[in-house]
């Protein structure tokens, strides 16, 4: 008979959602993942099989949380560009309070350090930022045909507009202040 899983793999690919996003895949060490999530190495590898598996895993968590939110807010009831600055501030929040610093987004992160050299990683990243896009670009396309943004507004460009703006703030959430990146809402909100 098998044995059970002694594990909450939640609370597991939480806490190596945590550590990668914290450090990046490369520098985060098989140690380090031993000590964030609380299993031992065997363990790890039997779960996951790999380092490479786990960060998928946890890509694939940190997608099902953070862009189904996204996705929710764009899909809610209310003005076209409240939902988008909600999305948008929600980012300048997370950017601002963070400690012991900003860590971005992870998706991003992935994208930055693997996307181009792991295409596993890559297409996941690329699914997650579609993802993303479709929510926009539906919203944007349901305000065009409600009357909230002009009939000369193409949704799908302003969708990719807000997409960079909305991964923007993530890069540069890194290094500046508050002040800065709310004035890139408000500019980016200013375009629809």
């Amino acid at each position: 008979m098998a044995r059970p899983k002694e594990f909450d793999p939640d609370r597991v690919l939480d806490a190596a959602m945590d550590a990668f996003w914290s450090k990046g895949y490369a520098a985060t060490s098989a140690q380090d993942l031993v000590d964030t999530t609380g299993l031992g190495r065997g363990s790890l590898y039997n779960a996951f099989s790999s380092k490479h598996r786990l960060f998928q895993e946890a890509l694939r968590r940190y997608e099902d949380k953070w862009t189904t939110r996204q996705e929710a807010v764009l899909d809610g009831p209310g003005d076209i560009r409240e939902r988008i600055r909600q999305v948008l501030m929600t980012v300048v929040e997370e950017e601002s309070l963070r400690a012991p610093g900003p860590r971005g987004c992870l998706a991003v992160n992935a994208a930055v350090e693997l996307a181009g050299l792991d295409p596993e990683v890559t297409a996941q990243v690329r699914h997650i930022f579609e993802r993303v896009e479709q929510a926009l670009h539906t919203a944007l396309a349901r305000a065009r045909r409600d009357g909230e943004i002009g009939p000369d507004k193409d949704p799908r460009a302003l969708a990719l507009f807000v997409l960079n703006a909305l991964y923007g703030l993530r890069v540069l959430g890194k290094t500046a202040d508050r002040t800065a990146l709310t004035g890139i809402v408000e500019t980016t909100l200013s375009v629809l």
